[in-house]
């Protein structure tokens, strides 16, 4: 029997048959539900008017207000950011520059309003040219890239340079708004720098003393492109990794620098020598000059003491010609033959044998000083002749003997 027939007491296959302890159905469920929740979240739905009568809505719009709060929290939350020492913060507004942070705790309205962009400007950066330090980039033997490093220089020869360039961001915002690329940027402008410099320049040069020099000029000419370009980039240094002539021609390089070598070797010694030489040299001809000045003081110093005696001398000789020409004469010989070995002996009447002492006589006498004007002349012929012993009756008188006799007269 079907339960909407007479008899069939009109229920439902649903609603269990009358029996009241079975399970509650899916519209009551519902509600009991909305009723807990409106409860929670301070519903009116507890004051025995039925659901749809006291809540009219009001639990499921504070659902809504209360998670739409939870998200905007969580969404301004993200907007907290840290810049760590040596960092700086870059902030966009839609893309458009806004400020720059410090290190230290910092906020911003969240993405996708504001975002911020973190840049390390303590940071040594570096970039490499004319050759690779890591294996994984294509090289020669050598670790180098010939097609960075082979350049042409002022005498038409070929040289491979590598250098080395450290920089650093000095302003945050040019380096990020400025320049797409910065290090592709920096390593194109150090080539066209470095081609520059090397072209202007010899192979020798480059090789051998103008190396600082052409790093200083290479890192002032890329600081001053970099500047024109307003990238925000500091180069700090500039380092010649390696420079030598290509690998085809480097035996024959070498002979050179040796050949090189030795004739600098040889110009240092013979500049040795001539220290040591030159100096000696101008030492004696100083003493030279020296003694010629000394033999020149003392010769004019005799010629004037000569001059005034002779002066003095013929002033005595005015007053008394005969006394003074007798005293000249005595002296002159006196200074004659006190210079020789001649012994002079008067033997007129005399009977006693004498001794003389001839080998005693004729010994050299000590050097004196010369004598002057005539008796110097005087001197001179005097010793010129031989030793000889005179035995003249009527030289002179027996006070002026030279020698002695056996009884010591």
């Amino acid at each position: 029997m079907s339960w909407n027939e007479p008899g069939g007491d009109k229920k439902d296959p649903w609603s269990g048959r009358g029996d009241q302890n079975g399970p509650p159905d899916l519209d009551e469920a519902i509600r009991s539900l909305q009723e807990k929740l409106g409860k929670i979240f301070g519903g009116g739905g507890g004051d025995g008017r039925s659901p749809d009568q006291s809540s009219s809505g009001k639990p499921i719009a504070s659902m809504g207000i209360i998670a739409a709060g939870a998200v905007v929290l969580l969404w301004g939350l993200s907007g907290f950011y840290i810049v760590d020492e040596g960092n700086h913060g870059v902030e966009t507004r839609f893309g458009k520059y806004t400020a720059i942070t410090q290190s230290g705790l910092h906020w911003h309205i969240p993405a996708p309003i504001e975002q911020v962009t973190i840049v390390n400007v303590k940071q040594q950066r570096y970039i490499e040219v004319g050759y690779r330090s890591g294996s994984e980039q294509i090289t020669d033997a050598g670790g180098s890239v010939p097609k960075e490093a082979l350049m042409l220089t002022k005498d038409e020869n070929y040289v491979d340079v590598r250098l080395a360039v450290q920089y650093q961001v000095k302003d945050a915002k040019q380096f990020i708004f400025n320049i797409v690329n910065p290090a592709a940027t920096l390593k194109q402008v150090t080539e066209s720098a470095q081609r520059g410099v090397i072209g202007s320049s010899t192979m020798d040069f480059v090789l051998t003393e103008g190396r600082s020099e052409i790093v200083t000029q290479i890192k002032k000419e890329i600081q001053e492109v970099m500047d024109s370009y307003r990238s925000g980039i500091q180069v700090t240094s500039v380092n010649l990794q390696d420079a030598q002539p290509p690998e085809q021609v480097q035996n024959a390089f070498a002979d050179a620098i040796k050949a090189r070598e030795d004739e600098q070797r040889l110009i240092n010694e013979a500049e040795a020598y001539s220290n040591d030489v030159v100096p000696k040299a101008r030492g004696a001809a100083a003493r030279k000059m020296q003694e010629a000045e000394g033999y020149k003081e003392q010769v004019i110093a005799q010629a004037e003491g000569e001059t005034s005696r002779f002066s003095k001398l013929f002033a005595e000789y005015s007053k008394a010609p005969d006394i003074t020409r007798k005293r000249l004469y005595i002296e002159s010989m006196e200074a004659v033959f006190s210079e020789t070995n001649t012994v002079m002996v008067d033997v007129k009447g005399g009977n006693n044998m004498l001794y003389l002492p001839l080998d005693k006589m004729i010994q050299p006498r000590p050097f004196s000083q010369p004598a002057s004007g005539a008796a110097q002349t005087a001197t001179d012929q005097a010793q010129a002749q031989p030793h000889h012993i005179v035995a003249d009756e009527h030289a002179v008188d027996r006070s002026s003997i030279r020698g002695r006799d056996t009884r010591g007269r």
